[in-house]
């Protein structure tokens, strides 16, 4: 695959954009992160509603489509930490569940509304609230928690939305290394789901994600704690993104069409640009949640 110069810059001035957005999210404070963090979250429940409807050839009545959406949102507010909290209400455990029980409600309103109900769209629809809300809430959770002991660092005991950005620096850089040597040395397609994709790129992003994210570590004095996250991190991100990318490439093939939305110039739309996300968060949680601690 020809190096396409033009491309590169359309998405290199898409990414700065995006990045901003996304860093101006991560780190300004709780509130932003979890305003940053509903908004992937409709968007991608948007466009994967979309191409549910596109690939079981149906149409969701506007309630439903809603519904879905407020109900995978409750159950995205149900992993918040203690420090989320509305007139000293705790959002977990005094908002969620209402809002949860609005969105279902509105997806009965809206079955009511629509004749027939094709049970394989709301099959499609149910595996949605893994897909996109369990993961991102496990994302939120992440965020509220530290390591379970005392590593001496600052960093380790009061930044606590290092492991989301840790994650999100490692799909980042990955995607790009990818793109990038794909680009320039690709031959072998990866998979026929899809062909851009090749071996050579892909080995080429997970080594140089691991190797990039553990020079910025060892620039910035992170310490190397057990198990050794810079390392870690990276190397499991490059390969269950890799996955995810697949996954909604797949979608993408079954619903007939190149791009799940139009949000970014030469990256597509919210599940495009998240799908590696929403499956490297998962695989992350299992392997941090055990070592960490509600901060």
């Amino acid at each position: 695959m020809a190096f396409n110069w033009q491309t590169f810059r359309t998405r290199a001035l898409t990414a700065v954009i995006f990045a901003a957005v996304m860093l101006l999210g991560l780190f300004w404070n709780h509130w932003s992160f979890i305003l940053l963090f509903s908004v992937i979250h409709f968007g991608c429940w948007w466009e994967y509603l979309k191409l549910t409807e596109k690939i079981q050839k149906t149409h969701f009545h506007p309630y439903t489509k809603m519904g879905w959406m407020v109900l995978g949102y409750g159950l995205m507010l149900r992993f918040c930490s203690d420090e989320y909290q509305l007139a000293g209400y705790a959002i977990r455990d005094n908002i969620s569940l209402p809002v949860s029980a609005a969105g279902f409600a509105l997806i009965l309103l809206g079955i009511f509304q629509q004749t027939p109900v094709k049970l394989k769209a709301f099959g499609m629809a149910l595996l949605g609230l893994a897909y996109i809300s369990v993961s991102i809430g496990m994302m939120v959770q992440l965020s509220g928690w530290r390591f379970n002991y005392d590593t001496g660092e600052e960093l380790f005991k009061h930044y606590n939305r290092y492991y989301p950005a840790l994650i999100i620096f490692s799909i980042w850089i990955n995607d790009t290394m990818a793109y990038i040597v794909g680009s320039l040395i690709g031959r072998t397609p990866l998979s026929k789901i899809s062909p851009k994709k090749t071996w050579e790129g892909t080995i080429g992003g997970i080594i140089l994600a691991v190797g990039v994210i553990f020079l910025i570590a060892f620039i910035a004095d992170i310490p190397v704690i057990a198990p050794p996250l810079p390392i870690v991190i990276p190397f499991v991100v490059a390969i269950a993104g890799t996955f995810g990318d697949l996954f909604e490439s797949k979608l993408k093939r079954m619903a007939g069409v190149k791009d799940s939305g139009s949000l970014m110039p030469g990256h597509g739309g919210f599940l495009d640009r998240f799908d590696s996300l929403l499956f490297a968060i998962p695989v992350c949680w299992i392997l941090l949640m055990p070592c960490l601690v509600q901060c």
